[in-house]
């Protein structure tokens, strides 16, 4: 099944589907998954036994972690990865003392952690709205709660450990919205990590998430299943007369699904269930595509849901000396794909006709010509385009090429156009193209231009018209125009120390483009004030709306189109932080 698939069957009556939040949910609000819960646990675990100093940012280095593993499997805890890896960490630091493990956790999720990101709000905004009725998670953090407060103004209390007697009871009245902890609230006492709490989970709730189950369809996200009771707890809503009315929808980062999920979605199959694995970029942008195809939103929550949120950079004053300050700059970390296609013809087109065969697809193919001709698409658009001369495809390996791009411009280009395609797409922005540059404009005539709130905070309007100029009649363009612009970041691949880069960098679009020298007061205008804090805040907005999220410590994937394999769809895996540079001794 394809995003947009599932972005529908939502859609259509989101109060039919309960949900089901991993910590995937919360990391984009500033909290620890589970994952690096336990990669803090064997740092402090190591430092405490070997005397050592190791820091969470140490942790990031690839051969620190290899060999803090080394050593804890040199001690008898489990492999990485390994299903028991959590509660055995948690049992063998904390043994079965409660209150060090809730100081711990206490610590580790505090609500001074949290900024709600807009994934959060929408799903806040949706269990106002009664279109999320049910919701389940296996976190301890007050992410949803605060979702709830913040969009709504309501208080919402979770059904945990110390009162699950009461879940059913509010299920069986259908006194929604339902917020369940399976695995408690780190305020409480009765916290499911170690090793005999997981083996005798809380009868109350999960007789509570089985009867949803008969009830809802569910959709889950931000978790990998690598919890042994939960899944099967899932396991068990199949030996039920009615599992999952309404489907089973697992939602992930990966391209396909972990072995455990994958053998639930087969037997849910087997017993008629339509259950299926989407691929996602991150919970945000699952959130957020959700939110802007629901019809007949609430007013009162629009604002609060496209709120934005700035995280702030906090580095180190540098020490006296003769280095030179700290410095942002307007590049993130880049992977770019390593496959396409190469389509086959009984005579090759020309570059125009590459051109009209992008028009004519609407959008669904990305086209060029070097050695051969390249192609990103459905093979169904290009035979449905090209007709008769078009002979097929095949498997094209481009990720020597990538690494010297330099040498291979309308690589380059291809890429380019590419990622400006996938930065734009479900977004109220144009791709255009000037003088072989890629540039994303905000488009003036969206109808729901919400997502460009970033923008306008920092910059009031976003696009206009310049009073009293139109443009010059000329034999190539005789009618007379009214001159327009409207903000806009230019979009480039660069190559820097050996990694690839997205480069982007604010810019004003002028309508019609042969307009821009008679648009220069207009555009000195806009631009007298944009000092280094305002940039900044400028780059800041530009990021939240081409990558959809406010995290600035992870990555998102992006593709270009609803659908398709990955050599018709390719990947681009962007950096959410910004590099920083310092201009080095001399």
């Amino acid at each position: 099944m394809d995003y947009s698939e599932l972005i529908s069957i939502i859609t259509e009556r989101p109060q039919r589907f309960a949900w089901f939040l991993g910590a995937g949910s919360s990391r984009s609000s500033g909290l620890p998954t589970a994952t690096d819960i336990i990669w803090d646990l064997k740092r402090r675990h190591y430092c405490r036994e070997e005397n050592q100093e190791v820091t969470q940012q140490d942790i990031q280095n690839d051969a620190v972690k290899s060999k803090i593993q080394s050593y804890m499997l040199s001690k008898g805890f489990p492999d990485a990865w390994a299903d028991d890896e959590y509660s055995t960490y948690f049992e063998r630091i904390f043994g079965s003392d409660h209150e060090r493990q809730s100081a711990y956790l206490r610590a580790m999720l505090s609500e001074d952690r949290v900024a709600l990101s807009v994934g959060n709000r929408v799903l806040g905004a949706l269990m106002a709205m009664g279109h999320a009725r049910v919701v389940f998670t296996t976190n301890f953090d007050s992410v949803v709660e605060k979702s709830v407060a913040e969009v709504a103004g309501l208080s919402l209390s979770a059904f945990h450990l110390e009162g699950s007697y009461a879940a059913n009871a509010a299920l069986d009245n259908e006194n929604y919205p339902i917020y369940c902890k399976l695995h408690g609230d780190f305020r409480y006492e009765s916290i499911k990590n170690l090793t005999d709490d997981l083996r005798s989970h809380d009868a109350e709730l999960g007789r509570c998430f089985v009867n949803a189950c008969n009830r809802f369809g569910l959709i889950v996200t931000g978790y990998s299943g690598r919890d042994s009771i939960v899944m099967t707890l899932l396991q068990s809503v199949l030996q039920t007369s009615n599992p999952f009315p309404h489907g089973l929808y697992w939602t992930g980062i990966g391209s396909s699904a972990p072995a455990s999920v994958q053998r639930l979605l087969d037997a849910a199959k087997a017993r008629g269930v339509k259950a299926e694995y989407i691929s996602i970029e991150t919970f945000d942008t699952l959130l957020l595509r959700l939110w802007r195809n629901i019809p007949d939103k609430d007013p009162r929550f629009i604002a609060k849901v496209q709120k934005t949120q700035h995280s702030q950079v906090s580095i180190a004053m540098p020490t006296p000396g003769n280095s030179g300050p700290i410095v942002r700059v307007n590049a993130l970390p880049l992977i770019l794909p390593d496959k396409c296609l190469e389509a086959k013809f009984s005579v090759i087109p020309e570059w125009n006709e590459l051109n009209e065969a992008e028009r004519i697809a609407k959008n669904q193919l990305i086209l060029t010509k070097g050695e051969a001709v390249l192609m990103w698409g459905g093979r169904d658009v290009a035979k449905q385009v090209f007709g008769d001369r078009y002979a097929g495809v095949q498997p094209y390996d481009i990720s020597v090429a990538t690494q010297n791009l330099k040498d291979h411009l309308y690589l380059k280009a291809f890429l380019e156009k590419a990622l400006g395609r996938t930065l734009a797409r479900g977004k109220s922005l144009l791709l255009r193209s000037a003088h072989h540059r890629v540039f994303l404009i905000a488009d003036r005539n969206a109808e729901d231009q919400s997502d460009l709130q970033p923008l306008s905070q920092v910059l009031g309007k976003v696009h206009g018209s310049v009073p009293g100029l139109f443009t010059k009649a000329t034999p190539e363009h005789p009618e007379q125009e009214q001159v327009g612009w409207a903000e806009a970041a230019q979009i480039a691949i660069e190559e820097k120390d050996g990694r690839c880069w997205l480069m982007v960098t604010p810019d004003i679009w002028i309508w019609p483009k042969w307009a821009r020298q008679d648009a220069t007061a207009l555009l000195d205008e806009r631009r007298s004030d944009r000092f280094n804090a305002k940039t900044d805040k400028l780059l800041s907005a530009w990021c939240q709306i081409l990558l959809g999220t406010a995290d600035q410590t992870n990555t998102v994937q992006l593709r270009p189109f609803d659908r398709g394999d990955e050599l018709e769809n390719p990947a681009f895996t962007v950096g959410t932080e910004t590099a920083f540079c310092r201009r080095a001794r001399q």
